[in-house]
């Protein structure tokens, strides 16, 4: 079987991921199959985990569609349906799936007035290049799903900026994604705000608003990691060979810090003031790709060095086990921040470039996602088929 995130809590000792809360961080959980619901497991996760909303995208759709077969079912049903494409098949049990985890987390967006309780479904990756598009699919995504607490995941393109703004300003709720550069950020947070005050001017409801900044981590270690193993293998001297040694393991949490001081630089001052006046919530930043992709690390070092007030993250579930289990808590994410400028002065020094090296991650994030993309309608199609489901242990 493939891991739940969910066991049996003690009722007579703490929850690590419980009190995340207390340090004004909320969990997401990166994952999204049926049997969460038809099992009652997210319930469980919300009562015993404190878990306040949910991810999704094609990698975890396609794995639960081919690795299980929770959705015979519904691809039965839909065999005989010549009017629907194999697109439309994915949609009709995306949309199953997203309504019901929207209707399980819905006390939790009554009762954190709207500020969690969300799952998140993605537009089409085919479209991250494609602004009108990804404005269209997306306004097609919300009303189609019907949910107030459902945000449709945008990437944090060039071209996906004003589609963030445009929506925004409808009253659609964003989860930006694909988003690795700390200037980038600056200018998905700037298409909130900006969005934010268009729905003002047409008399919307601020208060019902919500967004996150989906800032990917662990990606960045690995392509920066590789890197700086090709150059210690023609480092000039012991200075440069402990240079580069210094830096392995440490940029993508340093520039996570770094981007969190521009959150509250940015959310602060009279502009954000005049709409948090009107109710607005802040755009807060989801800590993403959380899970350890090097085993020389420690499993839980992309929960325990990002915790801090009005962030999220979302973490897939072998990452929410393991931080159940030997979680650490402390208010991390505001220390060590002069340190953490200094690795990213550092990593300039070493001679290579963060903006290349965000470049190149968003660049392969959006190949990434419309490969999986691919993968997720090649196993709907083959499922639809009556080909059995490939199940792993």
């Amino acid at each position: 079987m493939q891991p739940t995130g969910i066991v049996e809590s003690s009722k007579s000792t703490k929850n690590p991921l419980f009190e995340l809360l207390d340090y004004g961080q909320s969990m997401w959980l990166d994952y999204i199959r049926r049997d969460l619901f038809t099992t009652g497991k997210l319930k469980q996760m919300i009562h015993d985990d404190g878990l306040r909303g949910m991810t999704s995208n094609p990698s975890i759709f396609e794995k639960a569609i081919a690795e299980s077969s929770l959705y015979d079912d519904m691809l039965t049903s839909l065999a005989s349906r010549s009017d629907l494409d194999t697109t439309a098949r994915y949609e009709q049990i995306a949309f199953r799936d997203i309504q019901d985890a929207a209707d399980t987390l819905r006390p939790v967006y009554d009762q954190s007035n709207f500020r969690d309780g969300y799952v998140s479904l993605e537009v089409s990756p085919y479209l991250a290049r494609k602004t009108q598009e990804t404005i269209d699919e997306a306004r097609r995504l919300w009303k189609t799903v019907h949910r107030d607490n459902v945000m449709i995941k945008v990437p944090g393109t060039a071209e996906g900026l004003p589609a963030i703004r445009q929506l925004i300003g409808e009253g659609i709720n964003v989860n930006v994604t694909l988003l690795f550069a700390q200037e980038v950020y600056e200018k998905v947070a700037e298409a909130y705000i900006a969005g934010l005050e268009d729905l003002s001017a047409r008399s919307g409801n601020l208060k019902k608003m919500a967004g996150v900044a989906s800032f990917f981590i662990s990606r960045i270690d690995t392509l920066v990691d590789s890197l700086l193993v090709e150059k210690l293998k023609t480092a000039s001297g012991p200075s440069q060979e402990a240079l580069l040694k210094s830096l392995l393991g440490k940029v993508a949490i340093a520039n996570g810090k770094l981007t969190y001081q521009r959150y509250l630089r940015i959310f602060s001052g009279p502009r954000w003031q005049a709409l948090a006046a009107k109710g607005a919530q802040t755009q807060r930043v989801l800590w993403a790709s959380t899970s350890t992709k090097n085993p020389n690390y420690r499993d839980v070092i992309y929960v325990e060095e990002l915790i801090g007030r009005d962030t999220v993250n979302t973490m897939p579930p072998a990452t929410v086990d393991a931080f159940r289990e030997h979680g650490h808590l402390r208010n991390s994410l505001t220390e060590e921040i002069a340190g953490a400028q200094k690795v990213m002065d550092d990593l300039a020094s070493a001679g290579m470039s963060i903006k290349e090296v965000t470049d190149k991650l968003t660049d392969d994030g959006v190949k990434l996602f419309a490969d999986a993309f691919d993968r997720l309608l090649a196993a709907v199609a083959k499922r639809a088929e009556g080909k059995t489901a490939q199940k792993k242990s």
